[in-house]
């Protein structure tokens, strides 16, 4: 497999400096290049002996993931009880991951509104996470809190 040799251009744009500071880098001695023809040509091992790690590759794809939830017929207890939770859960995540929520009640309508913005991976977790809370026998939406209930008996 062949070594990759980068241009003089090449190597300015990576370093973030101007193509003349390059060629005075080769010229000087401090940075080792191959003539080709008329043009310069760094290998990828020099480029790492003058910066002291290896160049920038490209950019991975960021994506990002934005899911609106609505939830229907939670009282302003259980709203928040479930804005606790689902924000308690985003918190322990990575900090390098991002995740952004927005979460608002509506009172009049008794819904509640979630807003996530963050990776496939964390997104799905905090769905997966409002799913087990939302759908599961654990409560935290009884107690009179849900629309048409009332916690008198």
């Amino acid at each position: 497999m062949e070594e990759k040799m980068y241009s003089v251009d090449e190597v300015a744009g990576l370093l973030g400096l101007h193509v003349r500071t390059v060629r005075g880098y080769i010229r000087d001695g401090r940075l080792n290049a191959v003539r080709i023809g008329k043009q310069y040509r760094v290998a990828r091992a020099d480029l790492e002996a003058l910066t002291g790690r290896p160049p920038p590759g490209p950019a991975a794809a960021a994506i990002e993931v934005s899911s609106i939830v609505h939830v229907d017929g939670v009282g302003r207890e259980a709203a928040g009880r479930l804005a606790t939770l689902v924000q308690a859960g985003a918190n322990t995540r990575d900090p390098a991951r991002s995740l952004r929520l927005q979460i608002v009640h509506d009172e009049e309508r008794n819904r509640l509104k979630i807003v996530i913005l963050g990776g496939p991976a964390e997104t799905a977790d905090v769905l997966r996470l409002l799913d087990a809370v939302i759908g599961g026998d654990n409560g935290l939406l009884d107690n009179g809190l849900l629309e048409g209930e009332h916690g008198d008996g």
